[in-house]
């Protein structure tokens, strides 16, 4: 082989991907699949399954939930009675979020943008459940140790 052939063979495999990439219409965004990445914020419609709290109305695991709510320091971030801080009110009715119990399951196990931090691989499960039974209970009846 010449050089000018061997000249010729390289010249063309660094043009072909430009060659390639001018013969392919550009991507609109109707062809590209849209992608979600995170949580989605609000109340809509949600494929995950939506589990039940064990713990839910029982007045020993809400009691539990208080002390957990001090002893991981989430009042350091949503204030002593989880008034809000740096971290927002968990009093509030609305919830960016959601405010069902499985919703702030998820909330706490796998965290969420601007500063939640994920727990789940942190704290058992049982733990998580009574912090969202101990945070369901504020602004009601059965909120223990009551601002």
């Amino acid at each position: 082989m010449s050089r000018s052939s061997y000249a010729f063979l390289l010249l063309l495999a660094a043009l072909a991907p430009r060659m390639l990439a001018q013969q392919r219409p550009a991507p609109t965004r109707d062809s590209v699949p849209s992608r979600q990445l995170g949580p989605t914020p609000g109340t809509g419609p949600d494929t995950l399954s939506e589990p039940t709290n064990p713990y839910a109305g029982d007045a020993a695991a809400i009691s539990e939930g208080r002390r957990l709510f001090n002893w991981y320091n989430c009042s350091g971030c949503h204030g002593d009675h989880g008034g809000g801080g740096m971290g927002p009110s968990l009093r509030d009715s609305t919830w960016v979020y959601g405010g069902t119990d499985s919703r702030i399951f998820r909330s706490i196990s796998e965290g969420r943008t601007k500063g939640m931090p994920a727990w789940g691989n942190k704290l058992p499960a049982e733990h998580i459940w009574k912090l969202v039974a101990y945070i369901r209970s504020l602004r009601t009846a059965k909120e223990p140790d009551k601002p």
